[in-house]
């Protein structure tokens, strides 16, 4: 498997944690602003070339630019332009070596906490989720409106996806529930996963292996990882406890999921993709930011993914 860091566009801290880390490669995400143009080959070439600059080449783009996506998602007015700009967009990424794309169709609500301070381990804080405690509002989205538009929107990239050799990675709904609120979450178990990759054949349709959501959903993890092993194109490291309707973030050693039989499992199958470390804890001394991705406890988490990898890899 290949290591990877998510990290900003533009250099912070998470950067220099991944970097003394031995991190090499970067899951990338774009500027949301409003001066980025997600279609400029220059202006992603400048994004690119900062990373290159400091030691870390760019594999894998995520998310897809929610001024694009949740156009997409909504099917809105805007759907259509977004498109054509994602499919100049996956152009231009093949022109700077980006050849992975992990996207999300989880319209209206993106991945869902109900609290991002819940106390833990040492007095780290985590995010969590509890369905009792959701308050949602007033937007409405059918299942069949939302499949429909997942449809719509990958049988009018995938072509382009072809042309351009992007893979276009699914990462199932978090939590994986059949609905928040009104709106319908159509990505909730293994077998909805593998209906949206088969429905519209291509290879260059694949998935996010977000262990976490696969736990959550209630399946089985080895026979999910052999079920989709040729179609896993990146890898979310993450670690939980509870249910999907009720479940906090953990330490990457301390939930429920077995994280070393995970790696062994992945090798084991013969997966070499893009992997990164997920949602990790707020460590003492930090202001979350944006709780889930801070840098300190990256820096935890990536020692643990790194050394499972090479633990599992010369034992194999």
């Amino acid at each position: 498997m290949i290591l990877t860091d998510y990290l900003p566009a533009r250099r912070n801290a998470a950067w220099d944690i991944a970097l003394e880390c031995g991190v090499k490669y970067g899951t990338i995400r774009l500027p949301d602003d409003e001066e980025f143009d997600p279609t400029s080959l220059s202006q992603l070439r400048a994004v690119v070339d900062r990373f290159r600059a400091a030691g870390i080449t760019p594999l894998v783009l995520e998310p897809l630019p929610n001024a694009l996506h949740d156009h997409i998602k909504a099917g809105d007015a805007l759907r259509d332009s977004s498109i054509d700009k994602f499919i100049l967009l996956m152009k231009n990424l093949r022109e700077t070596g980006i050849t992975t794309v992990c996207f999300n169709f989880m319209a209206h609500y993106g991945w869902t906490r109900t609290t991002t301070d819940l106390p833990d381990r040492g007095g780290a804080k985590v995010t969590g989720f509890s369905l009792a405690d959701f308050t949602p509002d007033d937007c409405c989205l059918t299942r069949e409106t939302v499949w429909e538009n997942y449809l719509y929107f990958v049988t009018a990239v995938l072509p382009s996806a072809e042309r351009y050799g992007i893979r276009l990675a699914l990462h199932p709904d978090d939590p994986p529930l059949p609905a928040l609120g009104g709106i319908a979450r159509i990505f909730t178990s293994l077998d909805e996963i593998q209906r949206g990759i088969d429905t519209v054949k291509s290879p260059n349709l694949g998935v996010t292996f977000c262990q976490a959501c696969y736990y959550l959903m209630g399946e089985d993890l080895t026979a999910a990882v052999r079920t989709l092993a040729d179609r896993i194109f990146f890898i979310h490291f993450r670690n939980v406890r509870g249910d999907k309707t009720s479940f906090r973030e953990t330490f990457h050693d301390d939930g429920d999921i077995d994280m070393a039989s995970m790696i062994k499992l992945y090798t084991e199958s013969g997966i070499e993709v893009p992997i990164r470390v997920d949602h990790v804890p707020t460590l003492a001394g930090e202001q979350a930011d944006v709780p889930g991705y801070d840098a300190l406890g990256r820096l935890f988490a990536i020692g643990y993914l790194k050394g499972l990898l090479e633990g599992v890899t010369k034992n194999v």
